[in-house]
């Protein structure tokens, strides 16, 4: 019985071990990052990863792109992107409760489709469509200025924000509205 409980906490102490590094191995890749937005009493917060160009194609309908069209993206690297809003809002037009959710897109050429999922916590390649609370629409933007790494970021509107997200010569803009 005493070798049983021996192997068993060596076990669970090399896995937990080996998860952690992969973790920290894969984020020295694709860096943490955060993005806040703080006005009028709206709070949003979003959790993320970025990863880099590194001169690959990154949006296409190839099967040489980092992210293909009509694909699911975790939209970051790493585990799945977080969400975090204090209010009720409409995001992209679509009623959105105050709470924690993940982020996915659907990129294409003219239009993404941003999803919300209810689930938190997953690795980014984890996504179950079961739980999607909804899906909307938004116009992508074909801009001259690249970005090297992926990036979220927000510019204020007087009734709440916009999220960008910019990766390569690609930016999408969510619209985040007080309700």
């Amino acid at each position: 019985m005493r070798k049983v409980l021996i192997t068993l906490v060596v076990i669970l102490t090399l896995t937990g071990t080996g998860y952690w590094s992969y973790k920290h191995y894969t984020k020295s890749f694709s860096q943490e990052s955060h993005a806040q937005f703080n006005q009028a009493g709206l709070k949003v917060q979003v959790d993320y990863c970025q990863p880099a160009k590194k001169g690959r194609l990154i949006f296409g309908d190839s099967s040489k792109a980092l992210v293909p069209y009509g694909k699911v993206w975790r939209t970051g690297a790493n585990e799945a992107t977080l969400l975090v809003i204090n209010k009720d809002v409409s995001l992209a037009g679509k009623p959105l409760k105050a709470g924690e959710y993940t982020i996915w897109t659907i990129p294409g050429p003219k239009n993404w489709q941003v999803v919300i999922n209810q689930e938190t916590g997953q690795w980014g390649t984890e996504y179950d469509a079961s739980k999607d609370l909804f899906r909307a629409t938004v116009p992508a933007y074909q801009v001259s200025q690249s970005q090297e790494l992926f990036e979220i970021s927000f510019v204020p509107e007087l009734d709440g924000t916009n999220m960008l997200l910019h990766w390569d010569h690609t930016e999408v803009r969510v619209p985040i509205r007080v309700q």
